[in-house]
């Protein structure tokens, strides 16, 4: 953990502009790593249920492996939240990004052993890196402003879209330098996930210096101490229940729509006769409307509010369910659209719920409480990643998306009452 002295800290509240300072540097460092972090995770999205199905023979459980890498996510935000509180982001987001890495390793290793009971024990460790991921983009808000702190989670989002388009175009490739080494086509991906991921946790590690939540955290306490010896009103840091409620809904929700939709939509191409190259399209898209919108979005949502931008996303996540229920299924630019849509309205719900989150607690309880936050998110979308291919294989792909989009819709009764309340 980074030890900063009283002095260096009173610089940072005695002038506003060496805080802006370091508050861009974290930006700059945190964005770096989602770059490399964001080819990490396109792996899992792209191939991880097509792995599962060439190894199990059914797609009754093709949506497992979206699961367990969620699920696996889900405990990882846990510790990765615990041990950002204790010891600081860099700490924890480095250590959660290397692990991830050897969970993709495992991947590889259990293809090429044909092992279904490591590859399910590998996904699980592969989404520490997943929830890492996801996770950074709060250590870019630990020394925003207010009104900075949606703008500060859409710069380091937008960033990982470099890293989560080139991830699904590069399906190809990466499954031809697999069998170039021995190694099945459909686990390349996970080579290239593995070096991503621990490339991601070194430049943390290596970079981010000194540690922002650490200082957030002793500016809060040199700010009490101060009101204390001045007999002013002592600041107590408490969390918005209210708010925490409202952000976790809302990015639950999104969670669960997006993995469900976008878990089964790679089996749902093949069968209609498409390849890898096409899946690999599609992903692309919407792994580029999850993420490059963000800036904009982020920006909305410092602006018009936290509220109007959840609604927004209810709104889209519908059109994207009905969109993809209805497009005829060898038609690509309706089933581009339709991804593009649902990765666009979660990213409207990820940045508006976390700025939710961001906005009701403080620097003392302010990692330990988004870890926990994460797990709930992490823990929708296994669901939604589980149930997917189950809905499919007795249902359709198109009852699986319209109930998507109508799930969707329960964000806007949600954000009206907590305005309301």
């Amino acid at each position: 953990m980074f030890n900063q002295s009283q002095d260096s800290v009173e610089q940072y509240i005695e002038s506003p502009e060496k805080l802006q300072s370091l508050y861009r540097r974290v930006l700059m460092v945190v964005s770096l790593s989602q770059i490399f972090g964001g080819a990490g995770l396109a792996a899992g999205i792209t191939v991880g249920a097509l792995l599962a199905q060439q190894m199990l023979g059914t797609d009754a459980y093709a949506g497992v492996p979206s699961a367990l890498f969620t699920l696996g996510s889900a405990g990882a935000a846990f510790i990765v939240g615990r041990v950002s509180q204790r010891y600081g982001r860099r700490t924890g987001l480095s250590a959660g990004f290397i692990v991830g890495g050897l969970g993709a390793i495992g991947v590889v290793m259990a293809a090429m052993m044909n092992s279904v009971i490591l590859l399910f024990a590998s996904l699980l460790i592969y989404g520490a890196g997943t929830a890492t991921n996801l996770q950074a983009r709060y250590a870019g808000t630990d020394l925003a402003t207010n009104k900075q702190r949606a703008k500060a989670i859409s710069t380091t989002m937008v960033m990982t879209t470099f890293g989560a388009v080139a991830g699904p175009n590069l399906v190809e490739i990466m499954g031809k330098f697999a069998v170039s080494i021995g190694v099945p086509s459909l686990a390349g991906p996970f080579i290239l996930s593995a070096t991503a991921f621990i490339i991601a946790g070194l430049v943390l590690f290596i970079m981010l210096r000194p540690d922002p939540l650490e200082i957030a955290k002793r500016i809060e306490a040199y700010k009490q101490k101060s009101a204390s010896e001045t007999n002013t009103q002592s600041i107590h840091p408490t969390n918005n229940k209210r708010g925490l409620a409202v952000g976790a809904t809302v990015m639950v929700l999104t969670q669960i729509v997006m993995v469900a939709i976008m878990t089964m939509t790679p089996v749902h191409m093949k069968h209609h006769g498409h390849g890898l190259t096409e899946v690999g399209i599609v992903i692309g898209f919407h792994v580029g409307s999850m993420y490059l919108p963000s800036l904009v979005t982020g920006i909305l949502v410092d602006k018009i509010g936290r509220t109007a931008m959840s609604i927004a996303s209810g709104i889209t996540l519908l059109l994207a369910g009905l969109l993809a229920a209805f497009a005829p299924s060898d038609s690509m630019a309706l089933l581009i659209i339709a991804l593009s849509l649902l990765g666009l309205g979660w990213n409207f719900g990820l940045i508006s719920g976390t700025a939710q989150i961001v906005d009701s607690t403080e620097p003392s309880t302010r990692a330990k409480t988004q870890g926990k936050m994460d797990v709930l998110v992490a823990l929708a979308g296994a669901s939604g990643g589980a149930l997917s291919g189950m809905v499919v294989a007795n249902a359709s792909y198109a009852i699986l998306s319209l109930a998507g989009g109508l799930l969707s819709l329960v964000l806007i009764p949600v954000v009206i009452w907590s305005r309301r309340a």
